[in-house]
């Protein structure tokens, strides 16, 4: 049974004690408006770190239906990993509870559209956890867009540089395509909300071209579904060659290029590789009246702006600075679960978009499809219109 009370704590439930169980630290705030007073992990090892987190008075469960059953909660977090977060937002969905789900939001085009449809017909809360929406280095590009100073958007470049691909995605569930689809999804879905964000637009076709050019090659595997990921990480592992004890099962690609052209006619471009020495995005805004490059995504880094034809390579005719910020990925984490609590509660219109999640996971799985088909255009399905008339509206 789920009730929502009027208690100045959301009862808030968390399932999943994996990597990005930590955004639920920024939701335990006891006599602050939101408390974690459950967890729910199949490990007992998940549900110690839950009590370690958060205090042993913290109830644990072993399922989400035994969490559902015997808890009552106000609102849930979907933190498990990327193939278990469509099956689970059915349940808390179907329940009516509020549901903040990790992105992406699945891992296949008809479960993204099957939890819309759900959320709609449940009229249950559901918001979708793109939590680069709320970095400064992003907020700053969209708002240098949104002024007009470059222009109207014509192009978008992005390249994604994953230096710790390796030990991130090559050594559990994350290397399998049963599991993961594509790294397009499990990385691409944040740099393909940004491009569609800052551009106005959603990809409607979209072309690949990719490879398992390097992590396939090596033979050392190993079963790590023992350890966690701070167990196997090591940053002096150099070149990716080095690597060992990579997952038994390695089938996605380590380096993927789309082409993408959107409903309002911008191009856009994403590279990802994960080989790179260096770890970072760098986005480039192509306006009809000039153009900005992030040099570096993290609090003091640079944005360049070009505008005028006596700039040059290093001579940008300004240049913003990064903000600075408290909390993982430049302050977005703690701004993304605010967010959320504040939807939970009250409801309304959000910086983090639901369709905007869907065309994420819709452009990277058929980009993923293009790429293994020799790289033949794809079309990306819109929203049907009503669907997204009730999400763009607030989910009034």
């Amino acid at each position: 049974m789920i009730t929502v009370t009027s208690t100045p704590d959301l009862r808030i439930g968390v399932i999943g004690m994996g990597a990005r169980s930590d955004l639920a630290s920024h939701a335990h705030r006891p006599g602050e408006g939101s408390r974690v007073t459950v967890v729910a992990d199949p490990a007992e090892r998940g549900r110690a770190l839950a009590r370690e987190r958060f205090g042993e008075d913290v109830a644990t469960a072993r399922s989400v239906e035994e969490m559902l059953e015997a808890h009552e909660v106000d609102a849930v977090m979907i933190l498990a990993p990327d193939f278990a977060h469509a099956g689970i937002a059915r349940q808390t969905l179907a329940a009516g509870i509020p549901t903040f789900c990790e992105k992406p939001m699945a891992i296949s085009l008809e479960d993204a559209d099957a939890m819309l449809e759900l959320a709609k017909e449940k009229r249950a809360r559901l918001y979708i956890g793109h939590n680069m929406r709320h970095m400064p280095v992003v907020r700053q590009m969209k708002a240098i867009v949104d002024s007009g100073r470059i222009g109207r958007v014509r192009a978008i470049w992005c390249r994604h540089f994953v230096g710790a691909g390796g030990d991130f995605y090559f050594k559990d569930w994350h290397a399998e395509r049963e599991k993961a689809m594509s790294l397009l999804l499990q990385k691409g879905a944040h740099d393909i909300d940004v491009i569609h964000w800052l551009a106005g637009g959603s990809t409607r076709r979209v072309s690949g071209i990719g490879d398992l050019a390097v992590y396939g090659g090596i033979t050392d595997r190993r079963d790590n579904s023992d350890r966690r990921m701070g167990e196997w990480y090591d940053e002096d592992i150099w070149p990716p060659t080095a690597q060992k004890e990579l997952n038994p099962v390695v089938d996605v690609e380590d380096i993927s290029m789309l082409q993408m052209t959107l409903d309002n006619g911008v191009l856009a471009s994403y590279q990802q590789c994960h080989f790179t020495p260096d770890y970072w995005r760098n986005y480039t805004v192509i306006g009809d009246a000039g153009r900005i490059e992030n040099m570096g995504d993290g609090a003091g880094d640079q944005i360049y702006i070009w505008t005028s034809r006596r700039s040059g390579p290093g001579r940008p005719d300004d240049v913003e600075v990064t903000a600075r910020a408290e909390g993982g990925h430049g302050g977005a984490d703690p701004s993304l679960v605010a967010e959320f609590l504040r939807f939970a509660r009250s409801g309304g219109r959000t910086e983090v978009s639901v369709i905007a999640a869907r065309e994420a996971v819709a452009t990277g799985v058929r980009g993923a499809e293009s790429i293994r088909s020799g790289g033949v255009p794809l079309e990306v399905p819109p929203v049907a219109d009503e669907i997204r008339e009730y999400f763009d509206g607030g989910q009034v």
